[in-house]
């Protein structure tokens, strides 16, 4: 009868060890993987034309502050291109984000929006090719992300996904009846949002 009732609450302990080690294997599977990115929506909403000659509006004291005040986890453009420098490549890297090196930046802009997608030239140096509705990898040297952008509603959307589970988002839009163009920039990882920034951009005559 001892050994009955031994034996029994060796059984109870296995069960509930178990129980514990898989639910502490679902718990650790849920926290480690990485986000999924669906593809967006490749139709042009009805008077939306991104296309122009961009410069970027420098930030009010105050929005600067604001930004200075949060203190992001990695420093991203902010409204006023020469506030704070860009961080190089190698030193993104070495802080285990790897998906800011996908971002682009400049002070003057030039886009063309065709039925398909947008060309965004940076300061006439770097120009991003995007094709709405597109879901790709895209690469810089031996560093890969998976990158999807389209429309959302009235917004031009582009998401980087880097192997660190880390998601950039960059979101254009027009306001002041097409005579501003709003950019924002957006990185999270997990649940957490590591850094934000908005840039204002006024419309320009061609040079």
């Amino acid at each position: 009868m001892v050994d009955n009732y031994r034996g029994e609450m060796q059984t109870i302990v296995t069960l509930r060890v178990t129980a514990v080690c898989l639910l502490a294997a679902v718990i650790l599977a849920g926290c480690s993987s990485k986000p999924v990115l669906m593809s967006k929506d490749s139709g042009i909403p009805a008077g939306i034309d991104l296309s122009g000659y961009w410069t970027l509006r420098a930030s009010p004291a105050s929005d600067v502050k604001a930004e200075r005040d949060r203190e992001p986890e990695i420093g991203i453009p902010r409204g006023n291109a020469v506030e704070r420098p860009k961080p190089s490549r190698s030193a993104r890297r070495s802080s285990g984000q790897s998906v800011q090196l996908f971002l682009e930046s400049g002070t003057s802009l030039k886009i063309t929006q065709t039925g398909a997608g947008l060309f965004i030239s940076f300061d006439r140096s770097i120009v991003e090719e995007y094709t709405f509705g597109e879901n790709r990898v895209v690469a810089i040297g031996p560093i890969e992300a998976q990158r999807v952008s389209g429309w959302e509603g009235r917004a031009f959307v582009v998401e980087t996904l880097d192997d660190h589970g880390s998601v950039m988002t960059e979101s254009w839009r027009l306001e002041d009846d097409g005579n501003t163009l709003m950019r924002d920039i957006t990185v999270v990882r997990g649940s957490k949002q590591n850094s934000f920034s908005r840039q204002r951009f006024d419309r320009a005559n061609p040079e």
